[in-house]
């Protein structure tokens, strides 16, 4: 295959972003991660961009205008007067408010939004956007360190030009923002493989396929912890070929959540990257327009490893140093 255009979104602000003290999701770890490629000369091969910042507009697509406007107007100083918004949206103690959040959630979509655009347009054959990923955010609430969920906004991006786009997810906890945005329609395939029973969000039964229109477009597969490379392997292959076969898809998006690695601090999979990094190097090998996004892990040097290693996976760069990529 000849050399894939690869773009590449990123805002030298999203590093200082806070969730507040203990809190396990750092943006810091996109900023490590910009730095590992950077130092390994991978940005040469990449179009850079800074994302636009999403507007309103653009999250109002999806999300509820009144949920929207909440985000907009809420800091840490005026949250008292807030106290019966901050429980109707979820907001307070997974999904913290923390200053400039607002401004995060726009970074994160407006480079999910930029990358299905550029690919949309045919500028480029891969968009990267490790700010991205975000997949529990759901219309009217924030979930899971989620409060704009970038995936649904791209994914609608990418059906003015599509007729078909399949989502896979290969984060630890189930897609279900994603999943339950687009439920009823055939028009979105949403792949999850995740842990299942007694784990955060709770949903993706191997039972849950979809409802009207959308009946059978919804693949659940709960799996159980300690997972290692070679039986994921064996269940992702078969079943995303399977995917492709059957789907057709137009555009693929994949969210490569890493605290299915292994040592994750809220993770129990066993993956190494280079089992992470095999998911990522089979979806790229249908040569379809694909939008590759973040998303969880919470063993920050791991992460910044792992998307540092997928995206010379995804340029064909061998960066293999044994030593550098070791999980630890």
């Amino acid at each position: 295959m000849s050399k894939q255009r690869i773009c590449y979104f990123y805002d030298g602000d999203v590093g200082n972003y806070y969730y507040g003290n203990g809190h396990p999701m750092k943006p810091h770890r996109i900023r490590m991660t910009h730095n590992l490629l950077l130092n390994y000369g991978l940005y040469k091969q990449m179009k850079i961009y800074r994302p636009r910042h999403a507007t309103k507009q653009e999250m109002a697509q999806f999300h509820a205008e009144d949920y929207v406007k909440f985000l907009r107007l809420i800091t840490p100083d005026n949250m008292n007067e807030y106290t019966k918004q901050l429980q109707r949206f979820n907001v307070g103690e997974d999904c913290p408010v923390f200053d400039g959040m607002y401004q995060f959630c726009q970074i994160s979509s407006g480079g999910s939004i930029g990358g299905a655009v550029k690919l949309n347009h045919g500028e480029s054959d891969i968009a990267i956007n490790w700010a991205g990923g975000l997949h529990h955010a759901k219309k009217s609430e924030a979930s899971g360190f989620c409060y704009i969920n970038d995936i649904v906004l791209a994914i609608l991006e990418l059906l003015k030009y599509h007729a078909r786009v399949l989502y896979i997810d290969i984060d630890i906890h189930h897609g279900d923002g994603v999943e339950e945005a687009f439920y009823t329609t055939d028009r979105v395939m949403t792949v999850s493989f995740h842990k299942y029973g007694e784990y955060f969000p709770g949903t993706g039964d191997i039972r849950d396929i979809g409802a009207q229109k959308g009946k059978y477009y919804s693949v659940n597969f709960p799996l159980r912890d300690g997972i290692d490379d070679e039986s994921y392997e064996n269940i992702f292959k078969p079943i995303i070929q399977k995917v492709m076969d059957w789907y057709r898809p137009g555009a693929v998006v994949l969210q490569c959540g890493a605290d299915s690695l292994s040592g994750d601090r809220l993770g129990c999979f066993n993956l190494s990257l280079k089992g992470h990094g095999a998911c990522v190097e089979f979806v790229q090998s249908f040569g379809l327009p694909l939008l590759v996004l973040g998303g969880g892990g919470y063993t920050i040097r791991n992460v910044a490893r792992c998307w540092t290693y997928e995206t010379a996976l995804l340029l064909k760069k061998d960066i293999n140093d044994a030593l550098r990529w070791r999980l630890g």
